[in-house]
């Protein structure tokens, strides 16, 4: 597999940050910067790595924190939200980052997506699907060209469980639906990179996870 992909954990949430490049370019991506840019920027570094692209599957503190820092690394990089949670990144109030007792802002997005479109970076092609009920405006980025397929997805499915759903915003039962209509079609094999947590499988968590199957 040519993708290469490197996971930082920033505390205090235990939240995973992605980085992902091709093996033969020195461009990545970096998804969800969480509260240690600076663990991802030795990353960078000692990969001789420039990152191209700032990903965020949804806008809540923990995985927008460090977007400032990116883009002052890296100011030609765009950073790409969902059209439904691009006001999170200036709020605190709506990123949450108020309800932990901070005041954390990003950047304004550059570039808003929607279910269905087709983004590029890093010679990286992927394709946005919708999946609300986390947040209002929560995407998942599925990288097809690979095999298996990839999915970056927040805080949507986890190993056994799935995102809360009890922040503003949230609805469990939107969540599950998004689940299972937009994530479960896709084959067993499916790689799920969650926002926190270790890695699952689409067929592992469709035989095996209580919150989507009916038996919870």
């Amino acid at each position: 597999m040519s993708l290469q992909l490197r996971t930082i954990v920033s505390a205090p949430f235990a939240e995973n940050s992605y980085l992902l490049w091709k093996t033969d370019s020195s461009d990545a991506i970096v998804v969800d910067p969480g509260f240690d840019p600076d663990e991802i920027l030795d990353q960078l570094a000692e990969r001789e790595l420039r990152i191209v692209a700032i990903l965020n599957t949804h806008g809540h503190v923990d995985h927008i924190a460090g977007n400032a820092a990116m883009k002052k690394a890296f100011p030609n990089a765009p950073l790409v939200i969902g059209h439904g949670d691009a006001e999170m990144l200036t709020d605190p109030v709506k990123n949450l980052s108020t309800m932990f007792g901070m005041s954390v802002v990003s950047p304004t997005a550059d570039q808003l997506v929607r279910e269905g479109d087709r983004i590029s970076f890093a010679g990286i092609d992927m394709e946005v699907r919708e999946i609300p009920g986390h947040s209002p405006g929560h995407v998942v980025f599925v990288i097809h060209g690979e095999n298996p397929i990839v999915v970056l997805g927040g805080d949507v499915l986890f190993r056994g469980s799935v995102g809360r759903t009890d922040f503003p915003g949230g609805n469990f039962d939107q969540l599950i639906d998004g689940i299972r209509t937009k994530l479960w079609p896709l084959n067993d094999e499916v790689i799920v990179y969650p926002g926190h947590g270790p890695t699952t499988t689409i067929g592992y968590e469709k035989r095996t996870n209580p919150y989507c199957s009916g038996k919870r």
